[in-house]
């Protein structure tokens, strides 16, 4: 067995994946002849893929959004929406992935007129049949968008649908001056509703965005959290000797963070993937996901930000299933659903890994380092 197999066999969970960011590019080409949308640069699926990941890599958050553009306007109909969350779910499957969360903003598809419950409903479909074919399980979060107004009314939408699979509430966008704070009526109402809150923070501003998030708008999670290495305090070697107070926080209340490498470089977030902070967060026993953000931006899957993982921060197979473990103890949904899948998905599938890879007569005599070693 490659790397790649071990990884690509094991159980993973997804908890910050955007639903327009990860479609497959031949059904772009599809739902834009659909709706006779003709911006898009190219008909060629190869080719578009390329341009998308092209696009985005360019170490500029503001860049990588403009290919949003085009996937969000071939998700203007009901049976376009379902169709995309339908193919996700099959995607999940395909990397093996057991739970996903997945999240989008419902105000970039009513441009032609769909109503907002229309938009929701027609996702949740997909993805109820997805769960029905594939049998991944699934959540689904709102995300208001931190350049505009309507957060509230987001915010409601998210708690209206909270019987029917939607299982939290997201603030995202551009982070340069539109701060979470100006949001608080969206996050009071969610907190008061006793639901879920995440909220991309720390990407593309500093750690006031993460304190923010959490201290004034109440964040059970946040996503990206790379500037939170700015409350760290590092040796000449880059070895942490102390942490501010709001590290500290976050260490101690062991509020997730919902790490993605590879989109992290792309939308310069970091400048390359070996000063990427996860390798610090992770030693000092911060509660970190993997995650994929962008599949199609990005061109990555789990499969693909786990083996980047290996290969630049030296994790081996238990690593991984602990990661694997934080993120399903993280996740939004119920908590005896959360220990569904530990007990009986991700820890026997990772036992079952270990005990094929002992079985190897070709690993050396010491079979039990083989397996903690990728």
């Amino acid at each position: 067995m490659t790397k790649e197999d071990i990884i690509k066999a094991v159980p993973k969970v997804l908890l910050h994946d955007h639903l327009d960011g990860g479609l497959r590019p031949e059904t772009i080409i599809e739902l834009a002849k659909d709706l006779k949308y003709d911006k898009l640069p190219t008909k060629d699926s190869a080719e578009l893929a390329e341009w998308f990941h092209r696009g985005a890599n360019k170490g500029n958050l503001i860049e990588y959004l403009q290919g949003f553009e085009h996937t969000t306007a071939v998700m203007q109909t009901k049976e376009a929406l379902e169709r995309v969350a339908y193919e996700m779910m099959e995607d999940m499957k395909s990397d093996n992935v057991c739970y996903v969360e997945t999240r989008f903003a419902p105000v970039f598809h009513i441009q032609n007129g769909l109503w907002y419950e229309d938009i929701v409903s027609s996702v949740l479909e997909g993805l109820e049949r997805g769960k029905r074919d594939f049998g991944v399980g699934f959540g689904l979060i709102l995300c208001g968008m931190r350049n505009m107004k309507n957060t509230l009314e987001i915010a409601e939408l998210a708690v209206n649908f909270k019987k029917q699979g939607v299982i939290g509430f997201d603030l995202a966008g551009e982070e340069g001056g539109y701060p979470p704070k100006k949001h608080i009526e969206a996050f009071q109402f969610i907190q008061r509703a006793n639901f879920n809150i995440t909220v991309h923070a720390g990407e593309a501003f500093g750690k006031e965005s993460i304190w923010q998030a959490i201290q004034w708008c109440g964040a059970h999670r946040i996503g990206h959290a790379t500037h939170l290495i700015e409350d760290f305090t590092l040796d000449k070697d880059g070895n942490v000797v102390g942490f501010g107070d709001l590290a500290q926080y976050v260490l101690d209340k062991r509020i997730p963070l919902e790490i993605c490498l590879l989109s992290n470089v792309h939308t310069g977030a970091v400048d390359k993937i070996e000063n990427h902070p996860f390798g610090l967060l992770f030693k000092e026993k911060y509660r970190v996901t993997l995650n994929t953000d962008d599949r199609l931006m990005s061109d990555t899957t789990m499969t693909k930000e786990f083996l980047n993982a290996i290969d630049v921060f030296n994790l081996n197979l238990e690593d991984l299933e602990k990661i694997t473990l934080n993120s399903m103890k993280s996740a939004f949904i119920p908590y005896k659903e959360r220990l569904h899948y530990i007990y009986n998905v991700i820890k026997p599938g990772y036992q079952k890994m270990k005990d094929k890879l002992l079985s190897f007569q070709s690993y050396p005599e010491n079979h039990e380092k083989a397996v903690h070693k990728l």
